[in-house]
């Protein structure tokens, strides 16, 4: 086997789907639709939803092309987007350029405002479900997959429209030396996964090699700065090309939000994460020191943060998942508020607030909505309680069902990384009348 080979067959895309019984298959889904009864989480969209969504997918170019009289044309500009294997959508993409004295980072978020608006059918329904639930191997979508699989994913070799934040960001400091935010026409040159984003790192001649080479150093310097003003980071071992992603939309959304606070004084749907009170950092911290093969160095003791951190990168593997447990007990949980008071104690950001995932989150949904109109939704109050509330739901149910995969022996791990596909006592691919599609296909 060639080194690629070896490498590939290493990652979720070269393992290949795993594989269950149509029996098994049965059983998941009625476990979903038990969890979806209990919950109020609506797999299907009404008709009137499918619908309208079909018709904004409807002469698409000829708008983008009328859209071009007030926006910023960037199609001219290196453009790619990186995500998971399976994505099924893409509402985020960057560009980069080294400048003196500066990095200018653009962020590209889909403009799904554009199509999905108050007084749209789909504004409603997206309120309705408050979110994307994620369960592994089965996505629960916001918005109807015609449109946010379509025209609103910034598709490779396609123009479409954005929501743009462009960032002048100090090299010395790291802090905006300016920060622009407008809607936009952009081009995607390539859709890349976080697997051929690494590779593209290693490869000094691939395509887009130097744009993330570029990106991956001002990203790596935004982490480790982070980390060094006490934001908690609780996976440690996150490769580059994730480095890169995370650090960038923290960027953005910190941009955004600091935009819509001191430059706007507007509401906004703010997140605000709450402290855990001194008691419950104590027993976090007692339960830390006493596992086996954990070290913490005595200055990161001022700040809990700092001290997890530490336990984290300087620990035995075999301890990270209980750092985490000990950590994610005592974490009051985040909600979405009309006023950043308090800031996200996690992240250690005094203002914060949702921006780079319009497909997938009301609230950055209506955050679009907000920047672009400079105005609030008269309901801003109840729509941060329904996020907040419908955001806690889905990640119960999304608890509850890698439970049962487990008690009927399945990884969640393996099927959220690697999908699932159904076969029958002759190891044939089969979608068995009933099952639906969902289950033979790769998924977030």
């Amino acid at each position: 086997m060639s080194n690629d080979a070896q490498s590939q067959a290493g990652t979720a895309e070269g393992q290949g789907p795993v594989e269950i019984s149509i029996d098994v298959a049965r059983q998941l889904q009625e476990k979903r639709e038990e969890l979806f009864a209990e919950f109020e989480i609506r797999d299907e969209f009404p008709p009137a939803v499918r619908s309208e969504a079909k018709s904004r997918t409807e002469g698409i170019q000829a708008e983008i092309e009328d859209e071009l009289d007030h926006r910023q044309d960037l199609r001219d500009l290196t453009t790619w987007t990186t995500d998971p294997i399976d994505a099924q959508d893409f509402d985020d993409a960057l560009s980069i350029r080294e400048n003196e004295e500066t990095y200018t980072l653009w962020v590209h978020i889909a403009d799904v405002t554009h199509y999905v608006h108050p007084d749209s059918e789909m504004w409603e329904e997206a309120v309705e479900r408050g979110n994307t639930v994620y369960l592994p191997a089965y996505t629960i979508h916001m918005l109807p997959p015609v449109l946010a699989e379509t025209v609103c994913s910034l598709v490779p070799e396609e123009d479409r429209l954005a929501h743009t934040v462009e960032m002048e960001i100090k090299k010395d400091t790291l802090s905006f030396e300016d920060v622009d935010i407008y809607k936009s026409v952009v081009h995607s040159d390539e859709r890349l996964t976080y697997t051929q984003c690494e590779n593209r790192l290693d490869d000094p001649d691939a395509p887009l090699h130097d744009e993330n080479a570029l990106v991956y150093e001002l990203a790596d310097q935004l982490h480790e700065q982070r980390k060094e003003d006490g934001s908690l980071v609780l996976n440690p071992s996150r490769d580059r090309a994730h480095t890169i992603i995370e650090e960038c939309m923290l960027k953005a959304n910190k941009a955004v939000t600091h935009e819509l606070m001191w430059n706007r004084g507007v509401e906004a749907m703010y997140r605000v994460h709450p402290q855990p009170t001194p008691d419950q950092w104590d027993e976090a911290l007692r339960e830390i020191t006493e596992l086996d093969g954990v070290n913490i160095s005595g200055a990161s003791w001022d700040d809990p943060r700092k001290a997890v951190n530490d336990a984290l990168e300087n620990s035995e593997k075999r301890a990270l998942n209980k750092i985490q447990r000990a950590v994610l007990k005592v974490m009051p949980r985040a909600k979405y508020m009309n006023d950043p008071f308090g800031g996200h104690y996690a992240l250690n950001f005094d203002i914060y607030g949702h921006f780079t995932s319009p497909i997938r989150r009301l609230s950055d949904l209506i955050n679009h909505w907000i920047v672009h109109e400079n105005d609030v939704p008269e309901d801003l109050v109840e729509l941060c309680d329904r996020a907040s509330e419908r955001q806690k739901d889905g990640e119960t149910a999304e608890r509850l069902y890698k439970q049962f995969l487990e008690e009927v022996h399945l990884d969640p791990h393996a099927v959220n990384n690697r999908g699932i596909v159904t076969v029958d006592g002759d190891g044939d691919v089969v979608n068995e009348e009933g099952l639906p599609p969902e289950e033979i296909d790769l998924r977030d």
